[in-house]
């Protein structure tokens, strides 16, 4: 399973357009262990890329700060699993948390 969290340094970007980076983690759910992790350069910004450029990249699910309803639409069209409103915080304390399933998530911090 592939996991993608958009970075800006070193730590969650809160709005995934306006990523630096995408960190892309290869885990296994059931052990709940980080195999890999690369880091990505998006390309640029445009409504529909970033869902088919992760499809792409075998991505599964998205952990992000804030994501608007479109995007997340896009994603689901994807087959990617949209998760929102996780903090700032390491691309892999994050991924640990979701497969833990201690992954706190608060408000959706994007509002289009």
């Amino acid at each position: 399973m592939k996991i993608a969290i958009p970075t800006a340094n070193g730590k969650l970007a809160m709005h995934f357009g306006h990523c630096q980076q995408f960190e892309i983690l290869t885990v296994d759910p059931d052990a709940k262990t980080i195999a890999s992790c690369e880091v990505a350069t998006p390309p640029p910004h445009e409504p529909g890329v970033l869902p088919a450029w992760l499809h792409e990249q075998g991505v599964n699910l998205i952990i992000a700060g804030g994501m608007g309803s479109r995007a997340q639409q896009l994603f689901a069209q994807n087959d990617i699993q949209v998760v929102v409103g996780a903090p700032s915080a390491a691309a892999e304390e994050l991924a640990l948390a979701w497969m833990n399933g201690s992954l706190v998530s608060g408000a959706n911090a994007c509002d289009h």
